[in-house]
């Protein structure tokens, strides 16, 4: 038997934190199924000894169940159903079929706890970690309405949606960082070789140098006799930021931060808001209840501050407030959007509404970063025209005032 620490949520939404002993964390998952709580997070307890470095060793080179593997079980189960393969078969097909040796163990825990009785939602929900709440909320729902293979393929477009929306970013971005990596190798480059070249000369002259030019020398002096102490500052900054980011409130305070750099924070938040609303047009569609369709979507938006917006939405409608109202209190959406739920909730056809807002903001997302290099691109040049002037001032001034400075001797 074995400690496990989880993290999940109950049937009201409430976050349920705690640890329980068992023999593994598919038994854990079963034992929080049983006591009404869906479990986001699943994993073994600090342990005081550390006799199991290989089996850690292992275990984290190990590998993964990958979203795209996620993506392509949905289409290809929503595939297999439709045609009226039995489940039992179709995960055989799917296990036999898939090159992710991590996805065939899962494949195969899935179906031996479909023998001994659980039903689909259950048993995926004994893997967390692969399949997030929104996932198996939906898959619930298809159950009890018998809406299964329609379900996968609902869930199917979410995913793709989401995984085109990743790579839209980094394609976006990749530029950017591109030339930032570029200029910091060149900081480097210039402080380690070329500065204390051009420092020897200007010793043997005698004279002040100007303020430039000293700083330069001087930073140039740190990085090459203390280049250990600025690796190890960097370091822990790095990791004090992720630390801090690990925290509630440092989560909280980042997510509400990157809606707020410039450029990019509309991105991001349009980002977020396409997939709240995409999620939530998904649920509503599917019959899942407004209120719990709230609750589980804020799970989905990997924004702890929207979360933070959707989660006291879910509470005004609890309170009898409508849907409108709570978004305006929300602050986070357009008169636009706002009108288009107005119109939505009073047709009934909230879904259908909310499914539009998602397409207009993923349409202003596709825009925002197809012109993000061109957005970025002057402050790139900006700052590489610093980078230039100071190296400039610093390195050549002197040697401009050579004349000068020879007279003086």
């Amino acid at each position: 038997m074995a400690n496990f620490s989880y993290r999940g949520r109950s049937s009201g939404g409430g976050l349920v934190n705690g640890s329980l002993e068992a023999m593994s964390a598919s038994a854990v998952a079963d034992q929080l199924l049983l006591q009404g709580i869906t479990p986001l997070e699943i994993k073994p307890a600090p342990k005081q000894e550390n006799g199991d470095g290989l089996k850690f060793n292992l275990t984290l080179f190990a590998e993964k169940v990958r979203h795209v593997d996620v993506l392509l079980f949905s289409r290809q189960i929503y595939t297999l159903l439709k045609a009226g393969v039995p489940i039992m078969r179709a995960l055989a097909g799917l296990q036999e079929s898939s090159s992710n040796g991590a996805m065939k163990r899962l494949l195969q825990e899935v179906r031996e706890s479909l023998d001994s009785g659980r039903e689909l939602s259950a048993s995926l929900a004994r893997h967390s970690t692969v399949f997030p709440p929104f996932y198996l909320s939906m898959v619930r729902v298809g159950e009890m309405t018998g809406r299964l293979e329609e379900i996968f393929l609902r869930l199917f477009y979410h995913l793709d949606f989401e995984q085109f929306m990743r790579n839209q970013v980094k394609s976006a971005l990749r530029y950017p960082s591109f030339v930032v990596a570029a200029m910091a190798i060149a900081i480097v480059v210039v402080n380690i070789w070329v500065i204390p070249a051009f420092a020897q000369v200007f010793k043997g002259f005698n004279a002040e140098l100007p303020f430039m030019t000293r700083l330069l020398i001087n930073f140039s002096d740190f990085m090459v006799a203390d280049w250990p102490y600025l690796l190890a500052g960097l370091v822990g900054i790095i990791f004090a930021f992720r630390a801090w980011v690990a925290t509630p409130m440092g989560r909280y305070l980042w997510d509400r931060t990157k809606l707020r750099v410039p450029i990019a924070g509309k991105i991001v938040e349009k980002a977020t808001l396409a997939r709240f609303s995409r999620s939530f047009a998904l649920a509503v569609r599917s019959g899942v209840p407004v209120v719990q369709a709230m609750s589980v979507v804020a799970q989905t938006v990997d924004n702890v501050f929207i979360a933070d917006k959707i989660e006291k939405m879910r509470e005004g409608v609890e309170r009898g407030e409508s849907v409108l109202r709570t978004a305006i209190s929300a602050r986070v959406f357009t008169p636009i959007v706002l009108q288009m739920v107005a119109v939505g909730e009073e047709s009934g056809a909230l879904d259908d509404m909310m499914e539009e807002v998602a397409d207009m903001y993923q349409r202003e997302v596709e825009y925002e970063l197809k012109n993000l290099s061109q957005q970025i691109e002057p402050i790139l040049i900006v700052a590489l025209g610093i980078l230039v002037l100071v190296l400039a001032l610093g390195i050549f001034l002197p040697i401009w005032d050579l004349g000068k400075v020879a007279f003086k001797r």
